[in-house]
């Protein structure tokens, strides 16, 4: 499936939020901030540029995506449940006891899941491991990760990125969610994380600035990026954390609250989502 039509990916990312939203008032709990503010990102990469099926979830010539700010699972789910991997009606178990829809994704629970994700600076190594292995082993694979700009406060991700470049490691795509917030500011106030294009240009990638919520500009990134040779690459989103709700947008409260019943049945309606409000009940 290589959707093209900007519409139709664009009714397909509000869905993703509809979904987002729908898992966190179920639960009761959950991000829902960083979620929204990437499903324009998720929208492209699962229904254009990934190589995927949702048939075959475990097919050894897939991409593979890693969500390393795996608290905003919810956007994973949506996203996969919107592309087939499994029903989207499972995402109102989301964080329940029995569901396999975790509060931070789990490859060995739910298809279309490449890492087990949580802990914060960890994923960007992983998917170095997984596109060196790729260039071993000539398998032709791509891999992408996304980063939250918070995220960018560990260590690790830097070591990495080192790792990245020396390797030459062309088959990888970081995508920054640069939403601008993190758990209780600012990622000025919080780290003073400023200057991030220069940082990762001096660390050697190919950097690509976009508007990461215009599903043109992103489409335009990854073609870019396919492109970019004997160099990683990193798109740095520029996002607004709690898109597609008012009262949500740019407010760092929401980085991890649940909506009551009032708010849910007000977002969705923003969303288009009225047919939804039985989920209410």
């Amino acid at each position: 499936m290589k959707i093209v039509d900007i519409n139709a990916l664009e009714k397909i990312a509000t869905d993703i939020r509809k979904g987002i939203l729908t898992a966190v008032y179920s639960a009761q709990s959950g991000h829902p901030g960083g979620s929204l503010s990437c499903a324009d990102i998720l929208t492209v990469l699962y229904f254009n540029v990934m190589n995927i099926d949702p048939k075959d979830p475990q097919s050894p010539s897939r991409d593979r995506f890693i969500l390393s700010k795996g608290h905003c699972a919810p956007a994973l789910y949506a996203t996969l449940a919107r592309r087939g991997f499994f029903a989207e009606m499972d995402l109102e178990t989301f964080r329940k006891v029995d569901s396999p829809l975790q509060g931070h994704p789990d490859k060995n629970k739910v298809p279309g899941v490449d890492m087990s994700t949580g802990s914060l600076g960890q994923g960007l190594s992983v998917a170095c491991g997984m596109a060196y292995a790729s260039k071993l082993d000539r398998a032709g694979c791509r891999v992408y990760c996304l980063l939250g700009d918070g995220e960018l406060d560990e260590g690790q991700v830097w070591e990495a990125c080192l790792t990245a470049s020396k390797y030459k490691l062309d088959n990888l795509c970081v995508i920054v969610d640069n939403n601008h917030l993190q758990i209780d500011g600012t990622i000025e106030e919080v780290a003073g994380m400023k200057h991030i294009y220069e940082k990762f240009r001096a660390f050697g990638f190919e950097v690509i600035s976009i508007h990461g919520n215009d599903i043109l500009d992103i489409l335009n990134a990854f073609t870019l990026a396919k492109n970019v040779k004997g160099r990683p690459t990193v798109i740095l989103a520029n996002t607004t954390k709690g898109k597609g709700v008012s009262f949500m947008e740019n407010k760092v409260e929401w980085h991890g609250k649940a909506l009551n019943e009032e708010e849910y049945k007000l977002a969705m309606q923003e969303l288009g989502g009225e047919d939804h409000e039985e989920n209410c009940n």
